[in-house]
């Protein structure tokens, strides 16, 4: 490089960096006083993208190992303790957050010969365990002791297959990392075997039919890879059965890979995603009761979506193909044709989310306005009745076992923990099978249900929940969340977090936007790739609704997200700034440019999109969060929150937006990173870290919206 060249450019950067060094005071709500942020040093890194020049100044907060990048974490993290330290309610969140959240929790039973497999959480741990009852009313016994696998109570466990014999498949799990490690018990001798299926990304693992084996599925680097395991024998002896290629169609990182036993132990099936959501799925199956059988296609090549169910040697499968609403229809699988598919359940206006076969009958699961409805069917397609739910809530699919009577879902609502309930199928009653006590009364509580209308007059639902009859006079302190994103729907819940807001006489809002799956894969599409606008819309108008309508002010109304709610967030401060009193940006994806470069970014391209295609471009540019922070803007009070132990988002996109705003924010509103050093994506910390988490969240939100 000409030296002048180096030297200008060492001169710019250091100008740019004595620019940005925030000098001014930082002023909480309720007399928070703090110091100018943490310097972020500049160190601008420039590339062509899609033939376009784009600068990025904190390229080296990439580097999550790096000596620079710890003591930026370090510094930041003492940054924000200052803050916390100051905000007088948080020892009260904590005190209630505990008593909400240490009641004892009861996961939907596997059953296995009315013996009955499930996770449990005492009042007083901070894990749930896997435990065993034998019959339906009998006492519960402890298997696997979570609270003794790790000195920080970080270790989470979960099931995954359990043999009808008793021979456990479990997983154990690291924080909120997707990472596991799999082991085996032998219930009847209460012993543990030698096996262990090391720590990865697991996508399906079920014990072979003889029990002498596991098939499973696991990601890396070359891709999902399916394999069995002969127990006993070496894992680097492992045969792979399917991932890398199948006559001549190539499998990358691209695809996303299940396996899985049917519950008969007849088939292994393959399913096969391509993308998340996947915008194509195929689905193979091989006959486990002939050796030498080999896998056989069942649907190929159709780019629509299929969820299958099996039941003796046919294929119950749940398709959007000619159906946005979806519909269920049966195939055979010796004979696959699409010629041959009988349609089971047709389409209707209600989008079906989800099916299942208990006891010989059908449960088809689907959203009215996003309220749960279950209907049951005989297996030829003849509707026989449906499952009454207590309220406005949601549920679960109906779990069972496809020759057994004794089912189970949960129900749910934001004013209600969830309860879970044992269905028999032969007589259609529904009793408790476990229930919370949390000390909360829900009949204290209302749930409604409004409709609002966005930017280009799409009708939009909304969830508003509070104490019954609290008035509404423009300043209360209002707690809207929301995801939009991915077909997931975002039904009414119950979250310790939400109850915790409405129990101070504030407001809890949950809109319902674009691109999630509460109306089918039409109002998925129309938040996809260059429609991603109009979930940002959808969020804007639900603010604007919820201000015209006297239940808050802008100054008063927090709004929260995570993980592509995370990407809402960076939008909504972003673009529309004035709208909002204090956002928390969780686990987010922000920097839309070079997303997909990152652990597993590369799968939702089949939902943004890539930079690398410039049509793609032209609107990922417009709304990337991290390349539209506008040096001079006055934004909200902002809490970023991030972990280490994230392994699905990288946090580097925390980072780096956290270095961003508080160079450029031009208002005396505090910008901080909440970095949690094992925290990550997917569930399974501590409830004692999830409680001190939470409550550093409330802490930051109430303070900041309920002056």
């Amino acid at each position: 490089m000409d030296i002048r060249l180096a030297f200008a450019c060492v001169l710019l950067a250091l100008l740019a960096m004595a620019a940005d060094v925030p000098q001014r005071e930082i002023h909480g709500a309720h007399g928070i006083v703090l110091p100018p942020p943490p310097v972020t040093e500049v160190k601008p890194v420039t590339d062509t993208v899609a033939g376009h020049t784009i600068t990025d100044p904190y390229r080296w907060l990439e580097d999550q190992n790096s000596p620079e990048t710890r003591a930026w974490i370090d510094s930041q993290m003492r940054y924000t303790e200052q803050y916390l330290s100051q905000v007088k309610i948080r020892p009260e969140i904590v005190k209630r957050l505990t008593e909400l959240e240490h009641v004892e929790t009861v996961g939907i039973p596997v059953e296995r010969n009315e013996t009955y497999f499930y996770t449990k959480r005492l009042p007083d741990e901070n894990q749930a365990s896997i435990y065993i009852r034998k019959g339906l009313h009998g006492g519960d016994e402890r298997l696997i002791d979570a609270t003794k696998l790790s000195a920080d109570q970080n270790t989470s466990v979960h099931i995954n297959d359990v043999s009808k014999d008793a021979l456990l498949v479990y997983g154990m799990r690291e924080g909120g990392a997707d990472e596991e490690t799999v082991h085996l018990l032998d219930v009847p001798a209460r012993k543990e075997l030698s096996d262990v299926l090391p720590r990865a990304r697991y996508q399906g693992v079920n014990l072979s039919p003889d029990k002498q084996g596991l098939y499973y599925a696991k990601y890396g680097p070359e891709g999902t890879l399916v394999y069995y395991h002969r127990i006993g024998s070496p894992i680097d002896s492992d045969q792979l059965i399917f991932g890398k290629e199948y006559k001549g169609e190539r499998f990358g990182q691209m695809e996303l890979i299940a396996a899985r036993v049917t519950e008969n132990g007849r088939y292994l099936i393959i399913v096969v995603a391509h993308g998340v959501p996947a915008k194509r799925v195929d689905i193979y199956a091989k006959d486990l009761r002939m050796p030498d059988a080999e896998l056989r296609e069942m649907i190929h090549g159709i780019d629509s979506r299929f969820t299958p169910v099996n039941y003796g040697d046919d294929l119950y499968v749940l398709t959007d193909y000619k159906a946005e609403n979806y519909r269920v229809i049966k195939m055979s699988m010796s004979d696959p044709a699409e010629a041959k598919w009988q349609n089971i359940v047709p389409e209707g206006k209600d989008a079906i989310s989800g099916i299942s076969i208990a006891g010989g009958k059908l449960f088809v699961t689907g959203l009215h306005d996003v309220v749960t409805q279950t209907r049951i069917f005989t297996l030829d397609g003849r509707q026989i009745g449906t499952i009454s739910y207590p309220t406005l809530g949601s549920a679960s699919e109906v779990r069972g076992r496809e020759d057994s009577n004794h089912s189970f879902y949960t129900f749910e609502s934001f004013n209600i923990p969830p309860v879970v309930y044992h269905y028999d199928v032969a007589t259609g009653k529904a009793e408790v099978f476990a229930k919370p006590k949390v000390p909360f009364n829900s009949d204290d509580y209302e749930v409604k249900q409004v409709f609002y209308n966005s930017k280009d007059g799409t009708r939009v639902p909304m969830f508003i929940s509070s104490k019954k009859g609290l008035k509404r006079n423009g300043n209360t302190p209002t707690l809207m969340f929301a995801y939009g994103g991915f077909l997931i729907p975002m039904t009414a819940h119950w979250d310790p977090e939400f109850a915790w807001w409405m129990e101070q006489g504030g407001f809890y809002a949950q809109p319902n936007l674009r691109g999630g799956g509460e109306y089918g894969e039409s109002w998925h599409k129309a938040g996809m790739f260059e429609k991603k606008q109009n979930v940002f819309d959808d969020f804007f108008a639900a603010a604007e609704y919820l201000v015209a309508n006297q239940y808050t002010a802008p100054e008063h109304l927090a709004i929260r997200g995570r993980s592509n709610g995370g990407l809402l967030m960076g939008a909504a401060l972003t673009q529309r700034p004035e709208l909002f009193g204090a956002v928390w940006v969780g686990y987010p994806l922000l920097d839309m440019i070079r997303f997909h470069k990152f652990l597993v970014g590369r799968w939702w391209t089949s939902e943004y999109g890539s930079a690398e295609d410039p049509e793609q471009y032209a609107y990922l540019i417009k709304y990337s969060p991290y390349q539209n922070v506008k040096p001079g803007t006055k934004y909200p009070a902002i809490m970023l929150n991030s972990g280490d132990s994230d392994t699905r988002v990288a946090p580097l996109h925390a980072r780096k937006m956290t270095a961003e705003l508080q160079a450029d924010d031009a208002s005396d509103r505090p910008v901080l990173l909440h970095y949690e050093l094992k925290a990550g994506h997917s569930a399974g910390v501590s409830i004692q870290q999830l409680v001190n988490d939470t409550a550093d969240e409330l802490a930051f939100l109430w303070n900041e919206t309920s002056k």
